[in-house]
């Protein structure tokens, strides 16, 4: 997904939150300036953060951030198995509640309100608009051999756990994958926020091998490159995932809430919608 002015102006503008040192912003403008025609936000800023702690040294940690997501979501859990169990299409169910945590993310979003995540439980639905797309997706898995999910953020990944669940159940034969990120970056989760919330314990955890919010195939690890390639069915969460994997010739199911106007303008929705799409 291309970077365009209005997502490299909101790109520059979170770096001079961060400081007003002229020579750093002057390297990240001219970063903005020379992208490439298919270089996306994600990793644009995984080249914003390089520079960065050339100059300032390392980032401050999100561990803590993500633990406290983490056990959030860790203390609903069994709460949400069972309104998932008593629902009357309990894997769309949770389909839908793993895309409300999206929510948790400390990159698009400017801040992180745990009164509003909770909130958005109230009332889980899909839009009709992307009924189509759900379908398609369950009938795929229907007759599919392997999954991939490419994972978000941390907090996320639980409620991740409990779709993938669902989706075994409904599903037995299908050979589940998880792809996490390969290095600390903002909120996202890793192998060990993977195993810190259970993933391991069912399904086969791999890193992308990197640290960029998103996926960018040409960095990818070799075993992570062969779970994209030989996956049947693809689905990626959050919106670094789609900006970076869209658009390159895969078939691709996409869950997010759209969290900034690049994202609402596109599909012309209110901010914090959920969206589900297919890109065949």
């Amino acid at each position: 997904m291309r970077v365009i002015e209005s997502c490299a102006k909101c790109l520059f503008d979170k770096q001079k939150n961060l400081t007003d040192d002229k020579e750093y912003l002057d390297e990240i403008k001219a970063i903005i300036d020379n992208r490439g025609e298919d270089d996306t936000a994600p990793y644009l800023v995984y080249l914003f953060t390089k520079v960065y702690e050339k100059r300032f040294g390392a980032k401050a940690s999100y561990k803590d951030i993500k633990k406290k997501y983490n056990d959030l979501v860790l203390s609903m859990e069994s709460v949400i198995r069972e309104k998932i169990d008593k629902s009357e299409n309990p894997l769309l169910t949770a389909l839908i509640y793993a895309r409300i945590g999206n929510y948790i993310d400390f990159g698009a979003m400017n801040s992180v309100d745990e009164k509003t995540f909770l909130s958005l439980f109230d009332e889980p639905h899909m839009r009709s608009e992307d009924e189509i797309a759900v379908r398609s997706f369950f009938e795929q898995c229907e007759s599919a051999k392997t999954f991939l999910m490419v994972t978000d953020n941390c907090g996320e990944v639980v409620l991740d756990k409990l779709f993938l669940d669902e989706l075994r159940k409904k599903y037995p034969k299908l050979d589940i994958t998880v792809m996490v990120r390969g290095a600390d970056v903002l909120n996202d989760a890793t192998l060990e926020d993977a195993a810190y919330v259970g993933l391991d314990k069912d399904y086969k955890l791999i890193s992308n091998g990197n640290s960029v919010a998103g996926t960018v195939y040409e960095m990818l690890t070799d075993e992570a490159k062969k779970a994209v390639d030989g996956a049947d069915v693809i689905l990626a969460k959050g919106q670094g995932n789609y900006e970076s994997m869209c658009r390159q010739g895969r078939h691709i199911f996409y869950s997010f809430l759209c969290k900034c106007d690049l994202f609402t303008d596109r599909f012309n929705v209110p901010k914090l919608t959920g969206v589900f799409v297919e890109e065949k």
